[in-house]
């Protein structure tokens, strides 16, 4: 058909206005606000004065919405596991499933074997419960006694327990966990203790789950404070094939069970032992003992027992950011990428090749060495884990799955209660990570006006508290999540860093003090969201830090919790001034400091930080300083790395307070095995040059320090921590000499 030529000129026009309004840029979504938000929150915050690599993309388009230092290298703690994560359901695929292999003699005659062989394969999701079926599937398959031992197979992974990065520091916590390729329980036990009948009595300790793997001893007695006075201790003991637990102190007999996780020295015998107890209980005789070989050629195989399908594993490791988790994970790349056994290199090597086929990051443009992001180890740049995150929301087989695996802002996983009340909430999800002056967050975003975007932000070497760092990278997330909304993201840049500065009169601090005081020692988590939400309102700093405190004592395990406590409680005279003078009033301990001790004794570096403030604070109250004398003595026993770094990382006034009342500390406790000393001598011959300095250092002041303590003093003596005239050489000065 031919148009007249009167129509071929507004057709073609229409044409071209067609072509040109579809090649035309779309109407800014908002896209140039956040920009600007996004800038004057960097400038304007903390961040300023931290290592910053930060970047927001959009997803549809890959246009880069904003940049700062956005190819720097730097340590993205824990979002190292969304690299693993990917590089896991791209190699490994949504179905896969770990197995564990459970064999016998080539004849199994009236429910007698000779042996019973375990070849594991790297599943990280075995737990007691799970064990428990385990042990019932072997029962009616007709198993009733195993006169031999039972054998442990672990020739799937090499017996380098521990990844690069673990090696930075000695600790038995839970998240220093070593791989196996037959793993129980995150190869973490949980010892639980609780009071006796009355003050004084000898109190409970209990191991689960319980098997002859571990020596328990303990001497915990019964106490009448509320807050804890205990430690737990694991090591191998000394015959180098066994675990053993030592717990000292007191637990509170106004509070119920405590549980402390500790990691496990041997998986093998871990596992083995623990099978051995529980088909024991079941009703199958073990007459051998449990040791580690190779299964036979000709075993019959018995069962098979299968994890879940991958996708259910990632969420475990990344919502909950489980380092025992991505070890394991990239092990088993190794395992079937480059052949058993399963290294962390061989891991590496299939990472390294998916990064450079499928994503395009090429081999050293980044640094990989482990697959949990613990320590100093790995180095990447915003861009590059934002590229990994646009290659995987467009491999739409798996992107569900990668996605689902991420904490959920306001609702779940380690974002659970952080971006509360903001337009991320629900919006936003994303790997948190945490290291000392380390915070990253990267992730995805669906903003209000409905575009996508990835986001990367990675902050180091930042000067002050962590939560207000965290809180910084929060508002960022929270803008984003605003965009193209009637309010916008300068609104809710300035909903999140929004600080309380109202001071309440004291009468009116003392009467909602003792009210939170009172919810605090209930103990009961149906009390959180009332606490929640009187957080979010409550203007008075000294009453934020109780309620906090409050929070903290709820529930030990929320990190909204010891986050917010953390946050809030600052020695000043705001706070820690403010709340001495209430709880004069009231009678009562200051609020706070038990909790803050609590969390400085497990290691925790904020509330480190928050301790060594208090000495100085406190140098006019002389109960107060004995009190927290015996605090850091304990804190020495249970974290003495931690507390050697935090003492680093203190200001020089509070260093000194802090050292002085940690030397009166450790002569009241007068333990020649105080774990702080062996501390500071493992750093002597480390890498780190700076930290075997400083050890010297702190070693040489606390003899000094003792040496003064020690020492007769005439009635009109100054205090220790003031001038004393000569110090004594610390050779003249070690402790117990």
């Amino acid at each position: 058909m031919r148009l007249p030529l009167q129509f071929v000129t507004p057709f073609l026009a229409a044409l071209v206005l067609s072509a040109t309004a579809a090649s035309a840029p779309k109407k800014d979504d908002g896209r140039e606000e956040l920009r600007k938000a996004l800038k004057e929150l960097i400038e304007r915050s903390p961040l300023k004065n931290a290592r910053v690599s930060a970047q927001v993309v959009g997803l549809e388009d890959g246009a880069v919405v904003f940049g700062r230092g956005e190819d720097e290298l730097l340590n993205p703690a824990s979002n190292v596991k969304l690299v693993t994560a990917a590089a896991a359901l791209c190699r490994l695929g949504l179905e896969y499933r770990f197995e564990t292999e459970l064999s016998t003699d080539p004849e199994l005659k009236a429910g007698k074997a000779r042996f019973l062989y375990v070849r594991g394969k790297g599943d990280p999701s075995i737990t007691t419960e799970r064990m428990h079926n385990l042990v019932t599937e072997l029962f009616h398959a007709g198993l009733r006694e195993v006169s031999g031992d039972i054998v442990i197979d672990e020739s799937y992974f090499d017996q380098e327990r521990l990844a690069p990065g673990y090696d930075q520091e000695n600790s038995d916590r839970s998240y220093m966990a070593p791989t196996g390729a037959a793993s129980l329980n995150w190869n973490a036990v949980g010892v639980y203790l609780r009071p006796g009948e009355k003050v004084g009595a000898k109190a409970v300790a209990e191991i689960e789950p319980p098997s002859d793997y571990f020596t328990l001893e303990s001497t915990l007695l019964t106490g009448s404070r509320r807050h804890r006075r205990f430690s737990v201790v694991s090591r191998l003991d000394k015959d180098k094939l066994h675990q053993r637990i030592e717990v000292r102190g007191s637990v509170p007999n106004e509070r119920g069970t405590w549980s402390v996780w500790k990691k496990i020295d041997l998986p093998p015998q871990y596992f083995g032992h623990t099978l051995k107890a529980m088909l024991q209980e079941r009703g199958v005789r073990v007459k051998g003992g449990v040791k580690t070989g190779l299964v036979p050629p000709g075993a019959k195989l018995l069962m098979v027992l299968q994890s879940d399908t991958l996708d259910i594993v990632l969420k475990r490791m990344n919502k909950h950011s489980s380092n025992f988790v991505a070890e394991q994970l990239l092990k088993t790349l190794g395992a079937e990428g480059r052949g058993a056994p399963g290294s962390t290199q061989k891991g590496i090597e299939v990472v390294e090749e998916f990064l450079e086929k499928e994503v395009g990051l090429p081999r050293g443009s980044y640094v990989m060495k482990n697959g949990s992001g613990l320590n100093d180890t790995n180095r990447f740049s915003a861009s590059q884990l934002n590229q990994l995150l646009r290659h995987m929301y467009n491999r739409f087989p798996l992107a569900p799955e990668y996605l689902s695996a991420l904490g959920v802002a306001g609702k779940d996983g380690t974002l659970k209660y952080r971006f509360e009340g903001s337009e991320a909430a629900g919006r936003l999800r994303a790997k948190t990570g945490t290291l000392e002056n380390v915070s990253a967050l990267s992730g995805y975003v669906q903003a209000l006006g409905g575009a996508k975007f990835a986001f990367s932000v990675l902050v180091n070497d930042f000067p002050g508290r962590a939560g207000t760092v965290i809180q910084h990278i929060d508002a960022l997330g929270a803008a984003i999540a605003a965009t193209g909304s009637e309010k916008g993201p300068h609104h809710a840049v300035a909903q999140m860093t929004a600080a309380p500065s109202e001071v309440a009169p004291l009468e009116a601090v003392k009467a909602r003090v003792k009210t939170y005081l009172a919810l605090g020692r209930q103990a009961d988590r149906r009390n959180i969201p009332f606490l929640r939400t009187a957080l979010r309102n409550e203007r008075d700093p000294a009453v934020r830090a109780v309620v906090a405190d409050s929070l903290f004592q709820s529930d030990p395990q929320d990190y909204l919790g010891w986050r917010a406590l953390v946050d809030s409680f600052s020695a000043g005279d705001e706070v820690y001034g403010r709340l001495r003078v209430v709880a004069r009033e009231l009678q009562v301990e200051v609020p706070g400091v038990s909790s803050v001790v609590e969390l400085a004794a497990a290691g925790n570096l904020d509330a480190l930080g928050r301790l060594l403030e208090l000495p100085r604070a406190a140098a006019e109250d002389e109960a107060e300083r004995d009190q927290l004398a015996v605090s850091l003595a304990e804190v020495a026993r249970t974290a003495p790395m931690e507390l050697l770094l935090a003492l680093r990382a203190a200001q020089g006034p509070d260093r000194d307070a802090a050292t002085a009342l940690l030397a009166k500390g450790l002569v009241k406790e007068a333990d020649p095995e105080q774990p702080f000393w062996p501390a500071l001598k493992s750093t002597l011959g480390g890498l780190d040059l700076g930290l075997a300095a400083f050890a010297r250092q702190v070693e040489e002041a606390l003899s000094m320090r003792i040496a003064e303590e020690k020492a007769p003093k005439p009635p009109d003596s100054p205090a220790l921590g003031q001038p004393s005239g000569p110090k004594p050489s610390s050779a003249e000065a070690r402790p117990g000499g």
